[in-house]
């Protein structure tokens, strides 16, 4: 091979930050090489991290291979110990071309691997530019890094350090950046965006920021968020959600279970009814909106009843886009110390609960069918309408936007007729 291949794991966050990687790795002069960057989120994140580096150094014996993301941040040494890894560099490292140019030669120690500083340190989240996300008809803008909260599942914080901001001026010029090169719908990203500001002059919110871009950067046909956390939504938000139109029906929640002991035991900022308030609220607002969530199945000390009430919050709520994550012990953290469910039980129940899902997607899709929407043309001849419901769009064109009626579903997306023949 030549050049510079990224094989990305994880969030939004990463796939923006793998952009980056690349046009640093670039700028640096590097060659031949692999970047690998991962997630820590759960166990089978780094199990697949793993895996794959094992497969490109079968398929790639003489290219170097760097590793990087939350699993290189939190696990640095069981990286440095693969004899397929030449380097681990950190997440603050990976976003530097000097990270790259300095890079140790092949052949060395498991110590010597290593270009990983204390995350814990880190400040300031520096503006990162880039022109396009490759593969992507939808644009990532990092807006946030790290998290001050400490739910106690959670690894991320040790991978990416504490909340930090990008100032808004940076945002709105990234935003401007990305909308010139003709990217249509833009989706603002980060460890905990809701959290936007906080350290910033003024504490701007995160819907402020979301009503500045949109008012200086008209280009902006669609924006959306990535995962939010309810309990810190603000006005400004909830103004968006009410009025503007190019602001998009769809949240993604942060909801992790449904019943309050458990959230207490996570560690968890909100209860069971102010989910549900928030979401009755949103509603509201805004009537077409669909939501995801994140939900763990098989917390330590979670009853049968304890399970019943997140599948019964995941119905009550009508997740459209349900999430299920079987709990995952992270070295470390509070949770892996508490008393453990045994593994076959944690699966059976994250089945139960994603089966939970499946029925509500497929009602979810029963009530679109009939309705008029905006697509945006993705790759692949599928697309996506503005509550965030897939839709099979063959034979059109990728980035554009068209309005068509659902005609029907095959249980796993929409099927369309193009009611308006010309892109918007």
């Amino acid at each position: 091979m030549s050049g510079v291949e990224v094989i990305t794991f994880g969030c939004r966050l990463n796939t923006y930050e793998s952009e980056v990687m690349r046009s640093q790795a670039e700028a640096a002069g590097l060659n031949n090489a692999i970047l690998v960057n991962t997630c820590a989120v759960t166990g089978e994140a780094v199990r697949q991290a793993r895996q794959a580096i094992r497969r490109a150094r079968r398929d790639n014996p003489h290219a170097r291979i760097i590793v990087t993301g939350c699993a290189a941040q939190t696990e640095k040494q069981t990286f440095a110990e693969m004899a397929e890894v030449d380097a681990v560099l950190g997440n603050e490292e990976k976003l530097k071309a000097a990270s790259y140019r300095a890079l140790p030669d092949f052949g060395v120690s498991a110590e010597e691997k290593l270009r990983v500083n204390d995350i814990m340190s880190v400040r300031h989240t520096a503006p990162q530019m880039v022109k396009h996300i490759d593969g992507h008809v939808r644009a990532f803008i990092q807006v946030q890094n790290g998290c001050d909260h400490r739910c106690t599942f959670c690894i991320i914080p040790y991978g990416r350090g504490n909340s930090r901001s990008v100032p808004m001026g940076a945002v709105v010029e990234q935003a401007h950046s990305l909308a010139e090169s003709g990217y249509r719908e833009i989706v603002l990203t980060g460890v905990d965006a809701t959290s936007y500001g906080a350290d910033l002059p003024g504490e701007p919110t995160l819907g402020l920021l979301a009503k500045t871009l949109l008012k200086q950067v008209p280009d902006i046909r669609r924006l959306r968020l990535s995962s939010i956390d309810s309990i810190e939504a603000d006005r400004h938000l909830m103004d968006l959600i009410a009025d503007e139109p190019r602001f998009m029906p769809h949240l993604h929640l942060s909801l992790q279970h449904g019943d309050d002991m458990i959230l207490k035991r996570m560690k968890r900022r909100h209860l069971r009814a102010d989910a549900l308030r928030f979401i009755e609220d949103v509603r509201r607002l805004r009537p077409q909106i669909s939501f995801g969530a994140d939900m763990i199945a098989g917390f330590p000390t979670e009853t049968e009843e304890m399970f019943e009430n997140a599948v019964r919050l995941a119905e009550e709520a009508d997740i459209a886009h349900l999430h299920v994550f079987p709990y995952s012990p992270r070295p470390g953290t509070p949770a892996a110390r508490m008393p453990q469910l045994d593994r076959s039980l944690i699966k059976d129940r994250a089945a139960r609960l994603r089966a939970t899902g499946q029925m509500l997607y497929q009602r979810h899709l029963d009530k679109m069918v009939g309705t008029r929407q905006w697509l945006l043309v993705e790759n692949n001849g599928l697309a996506h309408t503005e509550n965030f419901t897939l839709v099979a769009v063959p034979g059109l064109r990728p980035r554009d936007i068209v309005e068509a009626t659902i005609s029907g579903h095959n249980g796993k997306h929409l099927d369309m007729q193009l009611t308006a023949a010309a892109a918007a």
